[in-house]
Order: C-alpha cells, then sequence, then structure tokens
C-alpha cells in the first residue's frame, strides 16, 4: 500500500499497552492495519456464513440423505 491510500485515524488505546508497545517498537499504525484488516475479515466471514446459512443447510442436509453426488469417483 502507498502513501496516497493511507489516511491518518485517531484511535483511543489502553494506556498500558500503549507504553508496552512503544517500549517494545512497535509500529503502531501498521499494528492497527493489520488489527483492523484482521476484523474486516472475520466480520466479512460471518456476514458470509449468515447471509448463506440456508444454501449451506441444504447442502448439507441434500449430502446427509443421498451421499455426495461424485462419491463413487473419489480415490481416497
Amino acid at each position: 500500500m502507498n502513501a496516497q491510500t493511507r489516511k491518518p485515524t485517531n484511535l483511543s488505546l489502553d494506556s498500558a499497552l500503549l507504553s508496552e508497545a512503544k517500549a517494545l517498537k512497535v509500529n503502531l499504525s501498521r499494528a492497527a492495519e493489520e488489527g483492523v484488516r484482521a476484523a474486516v475479515t472475520a466480520a466479512k466471514s460471518e456476514r458470509w456464513k449468515a447471509e448463506n446459512a440456508a444454501a449451506l443447510r441444504s447442502s448439507n442436509s441434500y449430502v446427509e440423505r443421498h451421499g455426495l453426488p461424485l462419491e463413487r469417483f473419489r480415490q481416497f
């Protein structure tokens, strides 16, 4: 990511955690970005699961009743 796509942001952090991070020379911007990226990925995953829950239940139900459609061709 280049500097043009970055945006300054204010955050409130636990003061003890902030002190420890500074003492360990943790790059706060990068660490916060990585944490937000992980949270966004998790939120997208949960949203996808919720939006597709009915289809997943239907597919699982089909497999429970009929088995895997191409199971006879499996070599393991």
